[in-house]
This record gives C-alpha cells, sequence and structure tokens, in this order.
C-alpha cells in the first residue's frame, strides 16, 4: 500500500482498491499435507516434500500481503510479485480491452483472473484476485468517464417531501 500512496500524484483520488485472495494460499497447503501424511515413510523425499510446501507457503503469504491494486482516476496501478516484484502503471486510455476469469472454485470462493490487453496488442494477466468482477466493473467505470462517453456519478441527494 506504501508503494501506490507514495506516486500518487497531488490532484489524483483512489477510487478502488483490490487484493489478492488467499487462495493463492491453498497449493502451499495442500503440499504441506501430503508431506505431513508421508512421515510414516522415512526419506529424504518426505523432508523435501515438507520444506517444499513450506517455502512456498511463506513466498505466498509474503506476496498476498505486500501486493496491491489500485483504480485511480485515470490509471490502474498493479503492484504485485515476490521476490520478483513487478509494478505496472497503465492509463485507463492505454486499456483496450479488460475482463476476468473465474474457474469453478474460483466462483466458489470469489477469486480470479484479470487480463487486460493494451493499445500495443501486449496482454497481461494477474491471478487470485479478489472479487474481480468487481474490479473490472469499476474500471469500465472510469474507463468509459476517462473517454468521455459517461459524466462521473454525482452523490445522489435524498429527496423529502416538505408538508
Amino acid at each position: 500500500m506504501k508503494k501506490v500512496n507514495n506516486i500518487l500524484k497531488d490532484n489524483e483520488r483512489i477510487i478502488y482498491r483490490a487484493r489478492l485472495h488467499w487462495g493463492m494460499l491453498l497449493g502451499p497447503i495442500i503440499v504441506v499435507f501430503f508431506g505431513y501424511l508421508m512421515i510414516g515413510s522415512k526419506g529424504p523425499q518426505v523432508i523435501a516434500v515438507f520444506a517444499f510446501g513450506l517455502i512456498w507457503g511463506l513466498f505466498a503469504y509474503i506476496n498476498l500481503h505486500i501486493s496491491e491494486i489500485v483504480l485511480t482516476d485515470n490509471r490502474l496501478l498493479i503492484n504485485v510479485g515476490f521476490p520478483i516484484k513487478k509494478f505496472f502503471d497503465i492509463p485507463l486510455i492505454d486499456i483496450t480491452h479488460f475482463d476476468f476469469y473465474q474457474p469453478s472454485l474460483g466462483t466458489m470462493l470469489n477469486f480470479g483472473k484479470i487480463i487486460l490487453v493494451k493499445k500495443d496488442k501486449k496482454k497481461k494477466a494477474f491471478r487470485f484476485i479478489d472479487s474481480p468482477a468487481v474490479l473490472v466493473q469499476e474500471v469500465h467505470k472510469q474507463a468509459m468517464v476517462v473517454r468521455g462517453n459517461e459524466k462521473p456519478a454525482a452523490k445522489t441527494v435524498k429527496k423529502t417531501k416538505i408538508k
């Protein structure tokens, strides 16, 4: 969160924040569980499987907590990855296609993959995004505002009848 807050411009405001989903920890948990089940058999493979699961889980946990996706007035900021950090600063005007995919488990747990295509036909995909449908909807709304197809939503004032 700190990295994105440091690069925001003075007149820029955050529209939506997304996170990675805890479902990215399911793979390491399954590997550690199988390592635990293998404890009865003796050998170096048991230690290797268990250690691999723990290291993978540690990396996934750190990645889960340091990654962020922020939609601002006119750009999408994506800061993901551990140990190799990747930072993307994508102007909304440059996004030609933005969609998401949810597998069966992702639909049940509400996570998925977002796919974006830029003007130069470069495709980017990011996995394990929490509530990808909401992020895609917010990006589409803000992109329409940036392109001038729609005015920003004004705050609705509740009207009351005067008697």
